[in-house]
């Protein structure tokens, strides 16, 4: 049997002893830490993504509104190579994110309509396997006419021109999972206003297709 004096010493030894207490410290906030952590990774993944998504629209825009074959003296025209081209580059700027696969890109031309209160939806392009039906925005019908009042674009086309609208919607893909960030669909807009004198009415709807190509039709669902 243990000392009186020898066990009341072993007690106050343990009671003043700290040298485990980091290891405790450390054992308690690793969870909060884990979370924390695994949080934001997926939160700065998420944000990475939809940057470069709303990059890639604003891209697309960009050069959909200058692209074009003509000369100073002529109206340019576009055909559905070069549209097809913008949408490949577009593919390629997303790289990994396999922007087709996931997602959907779709091209709208607004050009004017009868009057100074309308506006048409003159041709539309898509590329991308991602099933989406847009409820937003008006098909592309030509003979169509819409009223600028409460045009859901938010942007009018020059009384002498177009505005190309860009569409991406994605499937975002978690790093770690839907537990830390419950959204599962990116969805991003630009919008740029053609540059140059344009050729809208001649081809299909103010399209040219010297080459021959397939267009990218918008019935089509395919990442190639």
């Amino acid at each position: 049997m243990m000392p009186r004096n020898a066990a009341s010493r072993t007690w106050k030894r343990l009671f003043t002893d700290h040298a485990g207490m980091a290891v405790i410290e450390f054992a308690i906030s690793l969870p909060f830490v884990v979370l924390v952590t695994m949080g934001g990774a997926e939160l700065t993944n998420y944000t990475t993504t939809k940057m470069r998504m709303s990059q890639i629209a604003l891209m697309v825009a960009d050069n959909a509104s200058r692209v074009g074959t003509g000369t100073v003296l002529s109206n340019k025209t576009i055909s559905e190579k070069q549209i097809n081209d913008l949408l490949t580059g577009a593919g390629l700027q997303a790289d990994k994110l396999k922007l087709f696969t996931k997602g959907r890109v779709i091209i709208r031309s607004l050009q004017p309509g009868a009057t100074a209160t309308q506006y048409v939806v003159q041709w539309e392009r898509c590329k991308g396997m991602k099933s989406y039906t847009p409820t937003t925005y008006p098909a592309a019908t030509p003979t169509t006419q819409h009223t600028i009042s409460g045009n859901p674009f938010k942007v009018t086309p020059p009384s002498n021109g177009a505005v190309i609208f860009v569409e991406i919607v994605y499937d975002y893909q978690p790093l770690l999972g839907s537990q830390f960030i419950d959204i599962s669909e990116i969805r991003e807009t630009a919008a740029m206003t053609v540059r140059d004198n344009r050729d809208y009415a001649g081809g299909t709807n103010g399209i040219y297709n010297a080459e021959g190509v397939t267009a990218s039709s918008c019935s089509v669902y395919s990442a190639s």
